[in-house]
């Protein structure tokens, strides 16, 4: 993609692509390190372990949640 080829409002609609697209890698990131620091607490073979298991899904679940709450409330507040 030529961005010189681009207008104002397609190049805005290109940044804000770009700027949620980061922002759904962050925050993946984060929640990769988050949970794993929390719920990997030995070195993992090839398989987790039913509790590691549990674990890593309820934290991913909650982390989203929060996430979800916290960016609704900020919607709220513009």
């Amino acid at each position: 993609m030529d961005l010189s080829d681009l207008n104002s409002a397609e190049m805005q609609k290109f940044y804000s692509e770009e700027q949620q697209r980061a922002m759904v890698n962050e925050m993946v990131s984060k929640l990769t390190s988050e949970c794993w620091d929390k719920c990997i607490t030995g070195t993992p073979g090839n398989k987790f372990s039913s509790s590691e298991h549990n674990c890593l899904s309820n934290c991913a679940q909650r982390y989203l949640e929060v996430s979800m709450l916290v960016m609704k409330r900020f919607q709220g507040m513009q």
